[in-house]
């Protein structure tokens, strides 16, 4: 995250955990807090998520998303979709209007068109930021440049609890730049990048897909809490693990059905924050 994007990155967060705090407060949701949280960053293209995400190889936007409810397990999830705007909403209503849990690129959108969400050009969540990164990224490829670990990673996430005790999570994102067409990453698999139960946690996680995939990151957290440990170990824990495994790097928040929570990362940065009745916390690093 370079200096110049550090105040963007902390104010979307912050603008994202004022709607979802606004929902609770009012006795709406966990599900309605993370999905309208979400929107709010997926809306801005300061983060890699919708609007402004990185570029495929071929230059467009494929995006993929989750949501979970803690309280019935129930799931939607979307990926490479092109032509929604807010994959999130595309998400929610598949958890709640249909009996199956993913969709994928033209199938998912002709659901949610048919739900009444309205497809749009890819072009217009393009942004020449990240027309300028791409080209970059093709250019150092083809110099022999090969990095497949880690070229900059703004996925975004919330997990919340309401006051009926239930947790929900859900993630979005653009997935990484100058990616082959059709790659899906951790962020929209069940248990990878996004989880919810109340029984144990709701987590989601930002950074390297593949290994976080090939961990099955978020439910490893979870598990913990489920057997004792507190989030705040948890998620050091599993960060750990990520690099220690599969010299993975990435982050995760997670949160459990008393409230409790954790934040940690292996990055140099990360934008997280984080809203209860006694007052709001956010930054760009844990001090």
């Amino acid at each position: 995250m370079p200096d110049d994007v550090v105040e963007d990155h902390r104010r979307g967060v912050q603008n994202a955990l004022r709607i979802g705090w606004e929902i609770l407060a009012s006795g709406g949701s966990a599900l309605k807090a993370v999905e309208e949280a979400v929107v709010v960053m997926e809306d801005d293209n300061t983060f890699d998520a919708a609007l402004g995400s990185f570029l495929t190889a071929d230059g467009k936007v494929q995006m993929d998303a989750l949501i979970m409810d803690g309280a019935t397990m129930r799931a939607g999830g979307v990926g490479c979709v092109e032509r929604i705007r807010n994959p999130i909403r595309a998400a929610r209503l598949i958890l709640s209007e249909s009996p199956h849990v993913y969709f994928v690129g033209q199938g998912a959108e002709q659901f949610a068109a048919g739900l009444g969400i309205e497809l749009i050009e890819n072009r217009e969540l393009v942004i020449d930021r990240e027309r300028k990164r791409l080209a970059e990224a093709k250019a150092k490829a083809a110099a022999g440049e090969r990095d497949h670990t880690f070229a900059g990673h703004d996925t975004v996430g919330a997990v919340a609890l309401d006051s009926n005790g239930h947790l929900a999570a859900a993630t979005s994102t653009g997935g990484t730049v100058n990616k082959t067409p059709g790659r899906v990453g951790d962020s929209s698999l069940i248990g990878c990048g996004c989880y919810a139960d109340d029984q144990s946690g709701a987590v989601s996680c930002t950074g390297w897909g593949e290994p976080i995939m090939k961990l099955v990151l978020g439910k490893w957290a979870t598990d913990r809490v489920a057997s004792g440990s507190v989030p705040e170990l948890a998620a050091r824990e599993a960060i750990g693990y990520l690099n220690s495994r599969l010299n993975g790097h990435g982050g995760m928040i997670l949160l459990d059905a008393r409230g409790r929570y954790g934040i940690a990362y292996n990055t140099p940065r990360m934008a997280w924050g984080v809203r209860t009745k006694f007052g709001e916390q956010s930054g760009i690093q844990i001090s």
